[in-house]
């Protein structure tokens, strides 16, 4: 599918799963949906917390209006043909019988989800594309996300079509990307610069 390579022995699947822009705006059934999001509650966590809440809208319900007027304009003007747009949101306490303690790893632990879904969605024939372009505030009223939780990112999913459909400016764009090389992310010992 891609040209993207690796000297390790990764399974290809991390290879050919990337983030399209261009989105056909096909319905995406309630049960690959449903798959979808399950990946996301088998995700680890510390304590085993789940500290993630993922709010959905799928393209036409009710909600989908308000989902994408919450995505900046940039993203909002691909965005609108997805299948269906996510947003992530962490608890940032662990409330423990006795008390309610500040989590540290809500984020972490939320990105572990979204990763989990990203992967399922491919696994299904779907592409997920991560963002943070959106209004934090705005998401944050608009879908009554209470003061303890910290909303993280958002996703569109569906399924990977001609890259006509995008702005003129983004058409270019739309391929796979490459990575860093693995010795600029990861090396043993102390934090290198």
């Amino acid at each position: 599918m891609t040209n993207r390579t690796t000297d390790t022995a990764l399974d290809k699947l991390f290879l050919d799963r990337w983030s399209p822009r261009a989105f056909d705006g096909s319905a995406l059934p309630e049960a690959d949906l449903r798959t979808i999001l399950d990946a996301g509650r088998w995700a680890p966590s510390a304590y085993n917390y789940q500290p993630w809440r993922i709010l959905y809208a799928v393209n036409g319900d009710a909600n989908w209006e308000t989902f994408l007027s919450i995505l900046v304009p940039f993203n909002q003007s691909w965005a609108k043909n997805a299948s269906v747009l996510l947003f992530f949101v962490s608890d940032t306490l662990m409330q423990l019988p006795e008390s309610a303690n500040p989590s540290h790893s809500h984020s972490f632990d939320t990105g572990a989800a979204w990763a989990q879904i990203g992967l399922q969605a491919h696994m299904l024939g779907y592409h997920a594309h991560g963002m943070t372009g959106i209004d934090f505030d705005k998401a944050r009223d608009l879908l009554a996300v209470p003061e303890r939780f910290r909303v993280e990112a958002a996703a569109a999913i569906g399924r990977a079509t001609d890259p006509s459909v995008l702005p003129e400016g983004l058409r270019e764009r739309e391929v796979p990307s490459d990575r860093k090389p693995l010795a600029e992310i990861a090396y043993p010992g102390k934090f290198v610069a």
